[in-house]
Order: C-alpha cells, then sequence, then structure tokens
C-alpha cells in the first residue's frame, strides 16, 4: 500500500464529493517522498479527497479511531516522527488540537521519536497479525501502550481474550444506554 493514499476501504459514491459529510473529522495528508510523509496507517475513513499529486484530505466519522503517522526529514536525515492513534469527535463535542487535524480529535496514543513509533506499528501489526482490526481494539489499549513506551517499560500485548471482553462491555453499556437495567451481579458469599 502507498501511504500517501491512506488506509481504509474506499468511500461510497455519496462521499466522494470535495464536500466533505458534516460532522467528519478531517486529517491533511502531504506525501513528498523523503522530505514530509504524513499517513493514516489505520482507520475507515468516509470522505477523501485529492487535491494534487501531493495532498489528500479524509474524513472519519464520529467515533472512528484511527492512526497519523507524521515524518518529516531534510538533507541531514530524520528531523521528526510521530504516531497519534486519535478517535473523532462528535460535532459540538471537546476534543484536543492536533496539526493538520480539524477540528480535533480525542488523543488515545500520542508519541515521538522513531524508536517509540517503530514499537507502536509493531504493536498494531501484531494486533492485526491476530485478525483483529486496530481500529476496533479497546480505546484503553491504545492508552496502556502510550504509558507503557513512554515510560521506556514493556507493554501487555492485546490479545482475543481482551478483545473479546471489550466487544462484551460494548454490548453491556449499549444496553444500558438504551435503558436496559444492569445486570445484576452476585459474589458468592457476599449479601447486602
Amino acid at each position: 500500500m502507498n501511504p500517501a493514499t491512506g488506509a481504509g476501504p474506499e468511500p461510497d459514491s455519496r462521499c466522494a464529493a470535495s464536500v466533505p459529510p458534516s460532522g467528519c473529522t478531517l486529517v491533511d495528508l502531504i506525501w513528498r517522498k523523503g522530505e514530509i510523509e504524513y499517513w493514516i496507517r489505520f482507520g475507515r475513513y468516509r470522505f477523501k479527497w485529492v487535491q494534487d499529486r501531493e495532498r489528500r484530505t479524509l474524513g472519519f466519522a464520529p467515533g472512528t479511531v484511527f492512526a497519523f503517522v507524521r515524518w518529516t526529514a531534510n538533507g541531514y536525515g530524520t528531523t521528526a516522527s510521530r504516531i497519534d492513534i486519535l478517535r473523532a469527535v462528535e460535532a459540538g463535542k471537546h476534543g484536543q488540537t492536533i496539526p493538520q487535524v480539524q477540528p480535533g480529535a480525542e488523543i488515545l496514543l500520542k508519541l515521538h521519536g522513531w524508536p517509540r513509533v517503530a514499537r507502536v506499528l509493531e504493536a498494531i501489526d501484531r494486533i492485526e497479525a491476530i485478525g483483529i482490526p486496530p481500529g476496533d481494539v479497546a480505546p484503553d489499549y491504545w492508552r496502556h501502550l502510550h504509558h507503557r513506551l513512554s515510560a521506556n517499560e514493556t507493554p501487555r500485548r492485546y490479545t482475543r481474550l481482551r478483545h473479546a471482553a471489550w466487544l462484551k462491555r460494548c454490548a453491556v453499556m449499549s444496553g444500558l444506554r438504551n435503558g436496559q437495567e444492569a445486570p445484576v451481579v452476585r459474589l458468592e458469599g457476599h449479601t447486602r
């Protein structure tokens, strides 16, 4: 895959226009090989606008998790490398400001320096290797990865078991938002 094209499925014909759907978080990508390379490592976009050979804008629906990689260099080598794993925010909700991201997003992971960026990319590869789309991973895992790598510690791996627990948590929380009662958990030996 050419990183300049972004990641995720091609948008349908409704999203192919140069005007993004309302509520999208927009990410401006630049690809000047060996100089500036801003690209999406994972994430399902709803909107794509190709401005020219070097510039594209992708739009992500609220709640979508995506990885935004930024790398720059000059004649002496790499000047900056960073990765942000972000969750697109709903219109009117608060989000942090990130360069090239409008209006902003919730930061789940934010690391800089090639050794740390490479470790995040390796973690993403491991998640994909077990058949889980990285955009569907529990947001808490990205925060865990951020904190452990920031402290130069070894992070726990994301597993299918952890993912199954996340999916169950989502189902329970969805039921609570729809007016269902919370399940009653009874621990043996404990009474009220």
